[in-house]
């Protein structure tokens, strides 16, 4: 009777772990978390300079946050794949902007798919940004 008991109890413990570990297992969401705060700073150090403009930026199942465009700024978020160099233009030669040195730095913090997103690029001006960006809705806001 106790070998028999012991394999029924056995068998119960292991029915009840391969539940437990399948549980466990079965993702929150059919949707990776994505959520970024995008900022624009005066100065060439993020962490030093003076906030301009910042906005969040949720793309999981659907566009939210304090983005003016968050439906446009995930498609372009997306459209990168999350390097954001990507956003980063040539300027083109119709352009002129000033040669002055007042940098402008923009950053993107967050978590993109799942994985840490860390992301920062300073121009040389206000211009230089408006130019390198060439309109990217991202960082119209």
């Amino acid at each position: 009777m106790r070998p028999r008991l012991a394999a029924v109890s056995a068998a119960a413990l292991l029915c009840l772990a391969g539940a437990t570990g399948a549980a466990e297992a079965a993702p929150a969401s059919l949707y990776a978390p994505s959520a970024v705060v995008l900022t624009i700073t005066q100065g060439d150090d993020a962490g030093t300079g003076t906030v301009l403009r910042a906005t969040v930026l949720s793309c999981a199942y659907t566009a939210e946050g304090t983005h003016p465009d968050p439906r446009a700024a995930c498609d372009a978020l997306n459209a990168t794949d999350g390097e954001l160099n990507r956003l980063v233009a040539t300027q083109t030669p119709d352009r002129a902007c000033p040669l002055h040195y007042d940098p402008v730095t923009v950053t993107a913090d967050g978590v993109w798919r799942g994985s840490r997103l860390a992301w920062k690029h300073t121009f040389s001006n206000g211009c230089a940004m408006s130019a390198g960006l060439n309109g990217n809705v991202l960082y119209a806001f």
